[in-house]
């Protein structure tokens, strides 16, 4: 058989050569592959085309398949055993059996935010499964979804090239914190007494909270400068010197939800306008429709999507 016939045979034809070697009939193959009989001889006489040989003969009633027929036949059925093990692996996951590891790009909140619930999901679910938390630096993670180095990012990324899908979770808002012993505790919630306080200033950083300069701008046009007492570059740093101080620190609402009872904080609304935080997960195109990127993806959204994260 010349190069040029191998290119010219599809998948199709072969399998409808493979049920005329089971059935050695047209109509009982037209049948089968759910065709007409036409159909059935033109692929025949094109398969014939194709390996030079007539592969099956009339014997009385009956197709019998020649010697090059009963040569292939053998050859076939690796074949196809093989595309369909190729195609159920494309196309299915099993996480209770899998052993394999997703990893996640995240700042420090996002670690904190996501990772306790989503593994412990995944040890009653997919024991196998295990993640590795990848630090955020927003002026690579694109090239790291693309190159597989991680699967998702999880966070706010308001600089995303158009190319990377992204999928929305929730909206989060921010709120400030201070230690439940503060001294002017009920004064901080009017504006007057908000703004005379001291703070702790989270700076925005391309290897972080790179959107939250939106809200860092908010609060310094706010805040009078020689009230802004630190200037940290983490959220969770702001929220233990506030917790050892009587500084107030603002940070996601999510994140004051989990941290603030162990650290001794109470949480209350800022007087001030702070933008609104979007939290989405974003991947490459390459891996949209890998089976098991579609499962961790799905899983995400599961738990943190706004239908799953009403405070």
């Amino acid at each position: 058989m010349d190069k040029r016939a191998y290119s010219e045979l599809r998948l199709e034809e072969l399998r409808i050569f493979h049920a005329l070697l089971k059935e050695r009939s047209i109509t009982r193959t037209a049948v089968l592959m759910d065709t007409t009989q036409p159909a059935i001889s033109k692929v025949l006489r094109h398969l014939r085309e194709q390996f030079g040989d007539p592969l099956f003969v009339r014997n009385n009633n009956a197709m019998q398949p020649t010697a090059r027929a009963l040569d292939i036949a053998g050859k076939l059925d690796h074949l196809l055993r093989a595309a369909d093990e190729l195609r159920a692996a494309a196309d299915s996951f099993d996480p209770a059996r899998s052993d394999r590891r997703f990893s996640l790009l995240l700042t420090d909140v996002g670690m904190i935010r996501f990772l306790p619930e989503l593994t412990s999901r995944l040890a009653a679910i997919a024991p196998g499964v295990n993640l590795r938390a990848i630090p955020l630096d927003a002026r690579q993670f694109e090239q790291k979804l693309e190159a597989g180095e991680a699967d998702l990012a999880i966070g706010v990324f308001p600089k995303a090239a158009a190319r990377l899908r992204r999928q929305r979770l929730y909206f989060d808002n921010y709120v400030s914190v201070v230690r439940k012993r503060h001294p002017r505790r009920r004064a901080l919630q009017s504006r007057s007494g908000f703004l005379a306080e001291r703070h702790i200033l989270v700076t925005a950083s391309e290897s972080g909270h790179a959107a939250h300069g939106n809200a860092e701008h908010a609060i310094m046009a706010e805040i009078p400068t020689e009230n802004i007492r630190l200037r940290v570059p983490s959220f969770v740093a702001g929220a233990v010197v506030a917790a050892e101080s009587d500084e107030i620190v603002t940070l996601p609402a999510h994140l004051a939800k989990r941290i603030a009872g162990p650290l001794g904080l109470i949480a209350f609304r800022p007087p001030i306008v702070l933008p609104r935080i979007e939290i989405s997960q974003y991947w490459h195109e390459r891996y949209h429709r890998d089976a098991a990127h579609r499962w961790i993806r799905s899983l995400t959204f599961e738990l943190f999507s706004s239908n799953a994260s009403q405070d």
